[in-house]
């Protein structure tokens, strides 16, 4: 499968509008070749770049979306933090990292490097019946021997010391 996003390419720099910085958007996916048999969706966004800290998850998990209907093939920006969507899409949310329902964008620690932002795109060939507020740990569980094709889209983010951002 493919996966991509309409406002930053595979390995480029995720827009300040979807980060923890600025709007806190989560950012338009759209995605394709989507393989026969597919029941539904699901969507981990995670940075296996954080630092790691006891007690808690590694890689940092910043959204999980999953029953996503096999109809659908794009998410628009923006959705909002709901643990069940009606609209504009059909899905449910889980916990992200910081204890969130949702897609909590980039904010990697200040002078801590270019982080990379993974979005894993599953295709299942089973539906989840997975209630909202899952942790991406029951989430993996549930897909487990249920994978039909993963998409990746890496996206990059980093603060500079004193808040400053790179320019191109």
């Amino acid at each position: 499968m493919r996966l991509t996003s309409s406002t930053f390419q595979m390995n480029g720099e995720i827009p300040k509008r979807h980060s923890g910085e600025g709007d806190d958007l989560s950012p338009p996916l759209e995605w394709s070749d989507i393989p026969g048999g597919t029941r539904e969706f699901a969507i981990i966004c995670e940075d296996p770049d954080a630092p790691v800290r006891a007690g808690k998850e590694h890689p940092f998990v910043h959204w999980t979306i999953y029953n996503l209907s096999p109809n659908v093939s794009s998410l628009p920006e923006g959705l909002p933090a709901f643990e069940r969507m009606e609209l504009p899409v059909r899905a449910d949310q889980g916990i992200n990292s910081m204890g969130n329902v949702g897609y909590n964008g980039p904010m990697p620690p200040e002078g801590h490097g270019v982080h990379h932002y993974r979005f894993t795109l599953y295709a299942l060939d089973i539906e989840l019946a997975l209630p909202p507020r899952a942790r991406k740990e029951e989430l993996v569980q549930a897909m487990s021997g249920h994978v039909l094709a993963i998409g990746k889209l890496v996206g990059t983010y980093e603060r500079l010391a004193g808040g400053e951002r790179r320019t191109a």
